[in-house]
């Protein structure tokens, strides 16, 4: 039987101990140390910011992929957030900028969960 018990420790931290049997100890021990090795491996990534891991992505480009996904068409979209075709139209080919007031009816309308994925 996998028992895990949970122990505060000294320095504010928490401590675990899994007891299992012993048949399967050294599995989960080298299961334990995988898990190790790959938050150490994430601990020592350099995080990016969105622009330099996608150069490409734009803002109109994630607002017709939100709409797509969505299985909206322009003029649906439109009339949901209250502008013209035209005016989304040129928000998705980033001629246009998405102010806060925009991205919070988009996000709405899209069913995002922030809308400040659209800033």
């Amino acid at each position: 039987m996998l028992e895990v018990t949970k122990t505060p420790r000294t320095d504010g931290g928490v401590s675990f101990t899994l007891n299992v049997p012993a048949a399967y100890a050294a599995k989960v021990e080298t299961a334990l140390n995988s898990v190790l090795a790959l938050v150490q491996d994430l601990e020592d990534l350099e995080t990016v910011s969105v622009e330099e891991a996608l150069p490409d992505m734009t803002l109109g480009k994630i607002l017709r992929a939100a709409r797509e996904l969505r299985e909206m068409t322009q003029k649906q979209l439109a009339a949901a957030v209250g502008v013209s075709v035209a005016n989304l139209s040129a928000m998705e080919n980033d001629r246009r900028p998405i102010g806060k007031a925009m991205a919070k009816r988009l996000a709405k309308a899209l069913g995002a969960p922030s809308y400040r994925v659209f800033l």
